[in-house]
C-alpha cells in the first residue's frame, strides 16, 4: 500500500510541473502562403509561457506559387505578408520577430528591404539579424529570401 501511495505522489508531482502538452513541438502552415513539399513552413516549441515560433526561408510567392514583384521592395512585401500569415497561425504578428536572416541577391538594394522590413517589425525592440548576399537563389526571378524566428506569449 505504501509503494502505490508514493508511486501515486510521484505521479501526481511530475504531472504537476509538466508542460500543458506531452508534445512540446508543433509544426504549422498558413493556407495564405504557398506550400512547398517536403518543409514546413514552420515549428513552434512550447515553453509554457510562451513559444517561439522558427519559420522557414519565404520567399514571394503567393498562396498559388506565383511570383509577386519583381524588385526587391515589391518582392519583400510578399515576404512579410507570408510572414506574417504564418505567424497569425499562432496568434502572433511581425512584432514578434525576434531574430531575421535575409538572403539577397544584390546587397545594394538592402535600403529598400529595410524600408519595407521597417513596417513590419517591432522597431522599438528591433530583431536581431544577418544579411547575407547571395548569387541566386532558388529561381532567377526571386530576389530576397527571409527566415524569421518569433517569440509568442500563450494564452
Amino acid at each position: 500500500m505504501k509503494k502505490i501511495f508514493v508511486l501515486v505522489c510521484t505521479v501526481t508531482f511530475l504531472f504537476s510541473f509538466s508542460q500543458k502538452t506531452m508534445n512540446p513541438i508543433e509544426y504549422k502552415s498558413s493556407p495564405k502562403v504557398f506550400n512547398i513539399k517536403g518543409l514546413s513552413q514552420s515549428v513552434s516549441i512550447d515553453y509554457g509561457n510562451s513559444k517561439m515560433i522558427l519559420l522557414s526561408g519565404q520567399v514571394p510567392l503567393d498562396s498559388e506559387g506565383r511570383l509577386v514583384g519583381n524588385n526587391v521592395e515589391e518582392q519583400a512585401h510578399q515576404v512579410f505578408r507570408n510572414i506574417e500569415s504564418i505567424l497569425k497561425e499562432y496568434g502572433g504578428t511581425g512584432k514578434d520577430i525576434i531574430k531575421l536572416g535575409i538572403f539577397i541577391t544584390d546587397i545594394s538594394k538592402t535600403p529598400d528591404f529595410r524600408k519595407v522590413r521597417d513596417e513590419y517589425v517591432n522597431l522599438q525592440n528591433p530583431p536581431v539579424s544577418s544579411l547575407v548576399e547571395v548569387s541566386k537563389l532558388f529561381r532567377d526571378d526571386v530576389l530576397i529570401e527571409v527566415e524569421a524566428t518569433a517569440v509568442i506569449k500563450n494564452k
